[in-house]
C-alpha cells in the first residue's frame, strides 16, 4: 500500500498581490538613490544647503514691492516739485491769451471807427457831387445804410433726410456729397433772380448783400463775404412785394428752385411781407477807375 505524504499542519501563506511588481515596490520604498543621498549629506555638511524656493519667492516679492514703493515715492516727489512750475506756466499762458484778446478787441473797435469815418466821408462826397437825393439812392443801392419797406421773404432749407446720390447725378460734380443740401450756386441763382425781378435790397440770414458781395463754398458751408451761414437760409428782399414774388416765381431762377424742391426735397417757402428791415453792410469799399493816358500818349508820339 503506497505511503501517503505527510500532511503539513501550518497552511501556506497566500502570495502578495504585488509579488510580480517587486522592482516597482522597491523604487517606491526607496525613492532616493544612495548616490543622491550621499551628495545631499555632503552639502549639508558643507553648510551649502541653499534657500527653499518658497523663501526665495517671498524675498523676490518683498524686493519688488520695495522697488515699486521707491518708484512711487520718487514720482510723487518730482510731481510735487514740478507742480508750482506747471501752475506758473498755465497762469502765464492765460495772461497772454487775455492780453491778445484785449488787443484784438481794441483793433476791432478801431476798424469799426475807421469804417464809420469812411462811410461818412463817402456820403459827404456824394452829397457834394449830386445832391441829397442821389446820395440817399446810392447809399441804398450800395448797402451803406439800413433800409426798410415791403418785400418778400424766401426761406430755403436742406431736405429733411438728405442722402447721398450715386454716379451720374449732375449735382454731384461739386465738393458736396449730399444732394439734398443747399449749395452756394443755388443761393447765387436765388439772389440773382431776386435782383433781376426788381429787388432793391437783399440780405441772407441778416447779412446785407452789395454789388461787391460774394457767395462761395468752403467744404460743406456756404459763405457770404467770407462769413459762414447756417441753414435755414432766410432771404429778405425789399421791393414791390406782390410783383416781386410773382416775377421771381415765374423766372428761370424761380423754376430752378422748384426743380430742386421736386427732385431733391429741398424745402422752400416764399411769402409777401408788408415791412422788412435790412441792416447796412458791415463794410463798403468804393473804388473808382482812372483813365490810363500813358499808352495813348506813347502811341501818338
Amino acid at each position: 500500500m503506497p505511503q501517503q505524504p505527510p500532511v503539513r499542519s501550518t497552511p501556506t501563506p497566500p502570495a502578495r498581490p504585488d509579488a510580480s511588481m517587486s522592482l516597482l515596490t522597491n523604487v517606491m520604498d526607496h525613492s532616493l538613490d544612495d548616490g543622491y543621498a550621499e551628495a545631499a549629506a555632503r552639502k549639508r555638511a558643507a553648510g551649502d544647503g541653499g534657500l527653499p524656493k518658497t523663501l526665495r519667492a517671498k524675498l523676490g516679492l518683498a524686493v519688488g514691492l520695495v522697488l515699486a514703493a521707491l518708484v512711487v515715492t520718487v514720482g510723487a516727489a518730482q510731481a510735487r516739485v514740478a507742480a508750482p512750475v506747471v501752475a506758473k506756466e498755465r497762469e502765464e499762458l492765460i495772461d497772454r491769451i487775455d492780453r491778445e484778446t484785449a488787443a484784438a478787441d481794441k483793433l476791432e473797435d478801431t476798424v469799426d471807427e475807421l469804417r464809420g469815418d469812411v462811410s461818412a466821408r463817402q456820403r459827404e462826397a456824394l452829397k457834394t457831387a449830386g445832391g441829397s437825393d442821389r446820395t440817399e439812392l446810392v447809399d441804398i443801392l450800395a448797402g451803406a445804410v439800413e433800409v426798410h419797406g415791403p418785400g418778400v421773404k424766401l426761406v430755403v432749407n436742406d431736405a429733411k433726410e438728405a442722402g447721398t446720390d450715386g454716379d451720374g447725378d449732375p449735382r454731384g460734380t461739386s465738393g458736396f456729397s449730399d444732394t439734398g443740401r443747399v449749395r452756394d450756386r443755388d443761393m447765387q441763382r436765388v439772389v440773382n433772380g431776386l435782383w433781376e425781378s426788381g429787388a432793391e435790397a437783399v440780405s441772407i440770414n441778416g447779412q446785407r448783400l452789395t454789388a461787391l458781395s460774394a457767395i462761395r463754398a468752403a467744404g460743406d458751408a456756404i459763405l457770404v463775404d467770407n462769413k459762414p451761414l447756417v441753414p435755414p437760409y432766410t432771404v429778405l428782399a425789399v421791393g414791390d412785394g406782390e410783383r416781386l414774388s410773382r416775377r421771381f416765381q415765374d423766372s428761370a431762377d424761380g423754376l430752378y428752385l422748384d426743380a430742386l424742391q421736386e427732385s431733391f426735397g429741398i424745402r422752400t417757402n416764399i411769402s409777401v411781407q408788408d415791412d422788412l428791415r435790412l441792416p447796412a453792410a458791415p463794410s463798403v469799399t468804393v473804388r473808382t477807375a482812372q483813365p490810363n493816358t500813358e499808352k495813348s500818349e506813347k502811341g501818338t508820339s
